[in-house]
Formats: structure tokens, C-alpha cells, sequence
């Protein structure tokens, strides 16, 4: 493990799981550059902080984000040591109502976005013979889930990134490691169990309650639990390589 403070990047982090990462990481005096698209929210993460920190607008799909992203990381700190990749989405709809819009954007936020920031990541945590690279997936990734074809598949695919991954720069002193959290407290969750209201025409809190007792515990996971579990991986260089659940019981 390096000295603190680590010098670490998280995407997707103005809300939700993101932003409490963020600020478990601050809390321990870590550097923390974060990224999403609204400057006002990223400010608000930060605000009245004494740690180094970065805030980077950013558009996850946009395909020159990850290494422009990193370009600006290695210039005002000279590398990268940590990479945590929350920013994520996605719509429900049954397979038939499955857009090319909808396959094609959660496509490149969930898997093709990861891709390219591990990419630019990569040749700086290879020249420190170190790095910890963590990805905020779900156990969407590791079974099915009905109507979220798109997000699941995609989920699928960058758990498959992380294993491949894993496998090949091991040998480097970088580990990268999945989170995989059942249904989470946060906006996106809100407008899953919305559209599912609308679809079958039943009350919201009616769509909530069942989902609730179908899940470990009778509860939503709140992002203060998830963002633990990523942050473990940071401490813990003898796993690599694993899509770790998180449940609620």
C-alpha cells in the first residue's frame, strides 16, 4: 500500500454512489479529482475542502473524455494511482421497446466509457509499478435481469473487461476489481421502479414494495455501503480480479 494521500479519480461522481465515494475518500485525506457533467454539482462535492482536488467536466460517452480526463490528472499531479469507475446508467424497457438509442447509449457509458478510461490509466500505473483500478458494476453483470436488456448485457461485458483485465496487468502491481450492489438508494433506481410503474400501470410505492421484498433484507442498499466496498479494494492488493456482490442482509 502507498503513503497516503493516493492520488485517485472518480467518475460519476456529483450523485449517488460517485459522490460518496468521494467523500469517504476527502474524509481520509486522499487527492480526489472527480467528473461528471454538471460543474455546479461537482463544486458542491468538494466545497471547503482542504485536500487536493480536481474537478473535471466530463461526458463519460464522449470518446476523447478518458484520455483528455487523465492528460489533465498526470499534468497537474503527475500520475494516477487510484481509478474508480462509477459513472453509469440505464433504461428499462422490454426487449421488443429496446431502442437503438437505448442498447447503443448504455453501451457506451457502461462498457465502452470503462474501456477507454482504463486504457489511458493503464501506462501510467504500469511506469509506478502500481495502481488499484475499480469498477462500480452490478449483479445485473452476473445474472439476468428482465427489462433492462441493454444494461445488463452491458454490465455483463465490463465485468468481463475487469476479469481480462486483471489477468494482465497483474504482474505490473495493478489490481482491478468489480462492485457488483444489488438495487441501490439513488436517482436511477427512482426512475427504474417509475418506468416499471408506468409500464404495468400499478402505483409506484406499489412497484417499490414488491421489489423490496423480493431483495436481501426488505431494503435498498444505500451508496454509504457500496462506496465502503469499493474503497476496501484499495487496501487489499491480494484481490484482483473479483466481481464482488453487495446485498443488504
Amino acid at each position: 500500500m502507498r503513503t497516503s494521500p493516493l492520488r485517485i479519480l472518480i467518475t460519476g461522481a456529483s450523485r449517488g454512489i460517485g459522490r460518496e465515494i468521494a467523500i469517504q475518500l476527502l474524509d481520509a485525506g486522499h487527492s480526489v479529482a472527480i467528473t461528471a457533467r454538471n460543474l455546479i454539482d461537482l463544486k458542491a462535492v468538494v466545497a471547503g475542502r482542504s485536500n487536493k482536488t480536481l474537478t473535471i467536466v466530463a461526458d463519460s460517452t464522449d470518446p476523447d473524455s478518458g484520455e483528455s480526463t487523465i492528460k489533465e490528472i498526470n499534468a497537474n499531479w503527475g500520475g494516477l494511482d487510484v481509478l474508480i469507475i462509477n459513472a453509469g446508467d440505464g433504461a428499462a424497457a422490454p426487449i421488443e421497446k429496446t431502442t437503438n438509442e437505448i442498447w447503443e447509449n448504455s453501451i457506451a457509458l457502461n462498457l465502452t466509457a470503462p474501456f477507454q478510461y482504463i486504457r489511458a490509466t493503464v501506462p501510467l500505473m504500469k511506469a509506478a509499478k502500481f495502481g488499484r483500478i475499480i469498477v462500480i458494476a452490478s449483479t445485473a453483470g452476473l445474472e439476468g435481469e428482465p427489462n433492462v436488456c441493454a444494461y445488463t448485457a452491458a454490465k455483463h461485458g465490463v465485468i468481463g473487461l475487469v476479469r481480462s483485465a486483471a489477468a494482465e496487468l497483474e504482474k505490473y502491481g495493478i489490481t482491478v476489481n468489480a462492485v457488483c450492489p444489488s438495487y441501490v438508494d439513488t436517482p436511477m433506481t427512482q426512475r427504474s421502479l417509475q418506468a416499471a410503474a408506468s409500464r404495468t400501470g400499478k402505483d409506484f410505492d406499489e412497484v417499490k414494495s414488491l421489489l423490496l421484498a423480493k431483495l436481501p433484507g426488505g431494503r435498498l442498499l444505500t451508496p454509504q455501503e457500496v462506496a465502503q466496498v469499493a474503497i476496501s479494494f484499495i487496501d487489499q492488493p491480494e484481490k484482483n480480479g473479483l466481481a464482488q456482490i453487495v446485498k443488504g442482509d
